[in-house]
């Protein structure tokens, strides 16, 4: 600086200025040089990574109920069993309630015709049969007899019991009391007929009969048979204790 005082003030200015511009770029020469550093403390700096994110948790729904056994293809469903009806009595357990129009006869209380209670081949050889209605008849008595005691299991027993190879006399204008039997007529006999004949239509029941009517009780050969009638007479005769009648 002393320099700059001395000699002619041309030259001192000019020192002057030199001194200035030395000092101006070291100030930048430092400026520099400290934003450098400070550039290279920032940035050259090494990054912390961030931690790993945590795996996520796998949740599974679990149901509580329990699981029927599964059915195996070779073992087939089984059918429920069946319940067997209940047994149904063979003996009728309560008579059956009388016709319209027919008085009701106790056993061994109705009257007995006279009269064997058997019949040969050769008094029922003209006999009508449930195949022997002629044509024009308002309809056939003999079959619809023929089926109802044929159905009934105490017709079947009753008539059993008391047949021994011939024809069965069971009503001629009464009804006939047969040995061993305690009402007329073979009772389980006399009350599905008088069933049958009172339920049956009015031209029926008044249709007139000659002579005798046989009723098989099996169409095998030497079945049992009943026979009834006489001379003339109506359905509606066997439905009172006597009543044979002129047409």
């Amino acid at each position: 600086m002393n320099d700059l005082g001395h000699g002619p003030p041309q030259i001192r200015s000019t020192r002057l200025a030199s001194v200035r511009r030395r000092y101006a770029l070291t100030a930048v020469v430092s400026v520099a040089w400290h934003l450098m550093v400070l550039m290279a403390l920032v940035y050259g700096r090494t990054e912390t990574p961030p931690p790993p994110e945590p795996e996520p948790m796998v949740v599974a729904l679990v149901d509580l109920k329990p699981m029927a056994d599964p059915v195996k293809p070779d073992d087939p469903p089984r059918p429920k069993p069946v319940k067997p009806p209940p047994p149904r009595p063979i003996f009728r357990q309560t008579p059956l309630p009388p016709p319209p129009d027919v008085v009701p006869l106790q056993a061994g209380d109705g009257p007995s015709a006279d009269g064997d209670d058997e019949m040969s081949d050769a008094q029922v050889a003209s006999a009508e049969t449930a195949g022997s209605g002629g044509a024009g008849r308002a309809c056939n008595m003999v079959r619809l007899l023929q089926t109802a005691l044929r159905k009934d299991p105490l017709v079947r027993n009753a008539v059993a019991g008391a047949h021994r190879g011939k024809a069965l006399n069971v009503w001629n204008g009464d009804w006939v009391r047969h040995r061993g039997q305690e009402g007329n007529g073979l009772a389980a006999v006399r009350e599905v007929i008088m069933w049958e004949v009172g339920f049956a239509p009015e031209a029926c029941r008044a249709e007139p009969v000659r002579g005798l009517v046989m009723i098989s009780l099996d169409d095998s050969p030497g079945a049992a048979r009943v026979v009834l009638g006489s001379d003339r007479w109506r359905w509606t005769d066997l439905l009172f204790a006597r009543g044979a009648v002129s047409p």
